[in-house]
């Protein structure tokens, strides 16, 4: 354990170098603000309506302020490596955010808080770009944005809906340039 700069204090804290099992519950928790299990799994379930059962197998980590990762297994806790498992969520901020990759990975599962967006819209969102969307009468905040494929809504990224825009948060990383589909759909359209 390390001790506060200036205090005598024995409280664990965070370090931001090595991956941390988080807590099952607020009553196990030993660094403060550290995010539990119990409060991941329901912020999912209400934020998205993924069910918590989803999650049974994966353990969650935290290594630096409120960056989570989800694994896909168990390893002993504190583990000092460069990465396990996938990026997760953002917390430790006023508004918990997921990672693309989460989105990608569980998004489908949604049932709250996903907008579905028209291939022109997709191929903007997928870009990078921001648009206006005052059709969206939802709640504001992070949301799963999709688009639909093969009749189902398959998940692009997270956006972010504030004042009628909806906010392309996808990492450059992930953002590529899409042919506008609403094209090729209204040919298809007009061929039936």
């Amino acid at each position: 354990m390390s001790q506060r700069p200036g205090g005598s204090d024995d409280a664990p804290e965070n370090d931001g170098g090595r991956f941390d099992r988080l807590p099952a519950t607020a009553a196990d928790r030993r660094v403060p603000g550290r995010a539990t299990r119990a409060e991941v799994l329901d912020w999912w379930d209400e934020r998205f309506g993924v069910p918590p059962e989803t999650f049974d197998g994966h353990t969650f980590w935290e290594k630096g302020s409120g960056k989570l990762w989800a694994f896909a297994d168990d390893v002993p806790s504190p583990i000092d490596v460069e990465g396990v498992g996938m990026t997760f969520l953002r917390t430790r901020q006023e508004h918990w955010k997921p990672t693309t990759t989460a989105v990608k990975r569980w998004g489908r599962l949604a049932t709250r808080n996903v907008v579905t967006l028209s291939p022109g819209e997709a191929s903007a969102f997928a870009a990078g770009h921001d648009q206006a969307l005052p059709r969206w009468d939802g709640d504001w905040g992070y949301l799963v944005a999709a688009h639909e494929l093969a009749g189902d809504p398959e998940p692009i990224g997270v956006g972010l809906y504030v004042h009628g825009e909806l906010r392309s948060v996808v990492p450059k990383g992930y953002q590529e340039e899409l042919p506008d589909l609403s094209a090729a759909d209204a040919g298809a359209a007009r061929s039936e």
